[in-house]
């Protein structure tokens, strides 16, 4: 017998329950599974609480528009169909957590499609896990690091600067804030800084070049074009979507 033939006949044998109840065991990761229509099929004890419920029997069958900001569900909504489309994951990206659209706090997010036995893509499944409790299995001196990073994202950094601030050799430092965090430390910094430039396209009249200044992009078509990585839109076309007051200054 193969060794897949024992684990599905194995497999085959065990109720769902048993397994998904793993995870509400995680209480710093929320896990969830959709089908292809973005409906929660299953979802553990976090992801509840990020959707405001308390039993997931609220959950199964509804999408998250129905628990989510709508520019907050689009995203996960358009992340989703990318993972299916492609039938490439998406593994440790760095993103707001849930309960807050723009909030300071960041998880790291995976997600991989899901096949039938006939191979055809037939939803996705996820986990994110909280970066504030990564942190507290790390060095006291990343934490430090974090912390000057969420604090002082409109600055110039280098990784000589974090480096030393953590008490580490530049190499030495990449290779453990990789290792904890699942991204480079400039890659964290400019997700950090994506994050404030959608609080303040919603919120704010400011122009794109001065938001670009004022979360730390020094040059403007560095920030649009990082913008429209994570974001898949551009700034102008995000604060028309999602603009609190749906105005766009003139010249942009």
């Amino acid at each position: 017998m193969k060794n897949t033939d024992f684990r599905d006949a194995f497999l085959q044998r065990l109720p769902a329950d048993q397994i998904l109840a793993l995870f509400d065991r995680l209480p710093d990761v929320s896990f969830f599974v959709k089908d292809r229509r973005g409906r929660f099929v299953s979802l553990n004890r976090r992801g509840c609480e990020y959707c405001g419920v308390t039993s997931a029997d609220d959950v199964i069958g509804k999408t998250d528009h129905d628990f989510f900001p709508k520019v907050r569900a689009d995203e996960y909504r358009d992340d989703d169909r990318r993972v299916m489309k492609s039938g490439k994951p998406i593994i440790n990206r760095i993103e707001s957590a849930p309960e807050d659209v723009g909030s300071p706090r960041l998880v790291a997010t995976t997600k991989i499609p899901l096949r039938d036995q006939s191979g055809k893509v037939i939803g996705v499944a996820g986990c994110s896990r909280q970066i504030e409790r990564m942190q507290s299995g790390t060095a006291d001196s990343l934490g430090d690091v974090m912390e000057y990073l969420h604090q002082h994202f409109d600055r110039h950094v280098t990784s000589d600067q974090l480096a030393e601030m953590s008490g580490l050799s530049v190499s030495h430092f990449e290779r453990r804030f990789r290792l904890a965090f699942g991204t480079s430390p400039r890659q964290y910094l400019i997700r950090i800084r994506i994050e404030q430039a959608t609080k303040m396209l919603r919120q704010t009249d400011h122009s794109v070049s001065s938001i670009a200044q004022r979360c730390g992009f020094y040059d403007h078509a560095h920030f649009s074009r990082s913008f429209q990585r994570i974001m898949n839109v551009s700034p102008t076309k995000y604060r028309r979507q999602y603009g609190e007051n749906a105005v766009v200054p003139k010249g942009e």
